[in-house]
């Protein structure tokens, strides 16, 4: 593997770099991209009535990538439409990207199969940091406490002594099991991995896995779906009790099937970009991931 380089100031004020498309949690990273030196662009996320210093708000996304060398785009999925996840409607195809600077780069969370097509199209280098498990746990604590707020919204109970399953059991949902279980709850964990369960067992958590878990959801208060897959079905929801709560904490296309939990009397909630509860932390965290990119770009001698 390549040891990515430091960028010094000379190479950092030679950058033009556009922020298309997310929250709050890029107003910090616009922020910090422009303490560098960089030239940087922003469009498609709230705007602070006083700005930011070293920014200029575009009047779109093709104003914002016109001549970019990197583009930074949010860290939650892209819809099915294609949209980014965004204040309006930005769609990064062929039409929009073709005007980055030769040799560009576009730095996410996940990409898509139209993006993907769109940047080998164009020759635009895509990075995807959504897997950066250093990255994932600096931002979990965040997370974490945007899925309590969610749960403490949308139930009538305590979380001490509720009954929640936890479907999944990588970085985020590792410490979702840790906090809950220190709170008081009552936690299944149901995972595929026998590995993460025994991790799960470890930290005093129950566990079953993925496949006996519509056998035990009968007495669960809340399940909340850690799992990038579709597997909190329609079947499974009906096993769970009349008041329980859904949550589906992942990008799109998600993995609850929310429609019909809430056709079946239940509630569920998409807890997307739960990153945004605390945007300086997170912000912070996800432009430390960035910039070990872009120094990755650097070192492999990309045309930035």
């Amino acid at each position: 593997m390549t040891v990515a380089a430091r960028l010094d100031s000379s190479q950092w004020r030679r950058l033009t770099i556009a922020v298309v498309g997310g929250d709050e949690r890029e107003q910090e990273i616009c922020r910090l991209a422009a303490a560098t030196g960089a030239s940087v662009r922003a469009f498609g996320f709230p705007w602070p009535a006083s700005g930011i210093d070293g920014v200029v708000l575009a009047t779109d996304a093709a104003q914002a990538l016109a001549g970019a060398a990197l583009a930074l785009m949010p860290i939650p999925g892209i819809a099915v439409d294609g949209s980014l996840f965004a204040t309006t409607r930005i769609v990064p195809d062929v039409a929009l990207l073709r005007a980055m600077a030769p040799g560009a780069h576009i730095i996410l969370g996940r990409s898509d199969h139209q993006l993907t097509q769109a940047a080998a199209a164009l020759g635009i280098g895509l990075h995807e940091y959504e897997t950066d498990h250093e990255l994932m746990l600096l931002r979990a604590p965040a997370i974490v406490e945007g899925v309590l707020k969610v749960l403490i919204e949308n139930t009538s109970m305590t979380i001490h002594r509720a009954q929640i399953c936890v479907v999944g059991q990588g970085n985020t949902g590792a410490v979702l099991t840790r906090t809950l279980i220190a709170l008081g709850a009552h936690v299944t964990v149901a995972a595929r991995n026998p590995i993460q369960r025994a991790s799960a067992f470890t930290l005093g958590a129950a566990t079953v896995a993925l496949e006996d878990l519509p056998a035990a959801a009968g007495s669960f208060d809340v399940l909340v779906s850690t799992a990038p897959a579709a597997v909190v079905t329609a079947a499974l929801i009906d096993r769970l009790p009349p008041h329980a709560l859904v949550v589906d904490m992942t990008a799109p296309p998600g993995s609850c099937d929310l429609n019909h939990a809430t056709r079946s009397g239940r509630k569920g909630v998409w807890a997307r970009a739960l990153g945004r509860r605390a945007p300086v932390t997170v912000g912070a965290s996800q432009w430390r991931g960035i910039v070990r990119i872009i120094e990755q770009i650097f070192a492999a001698g990309g045309n930035t």
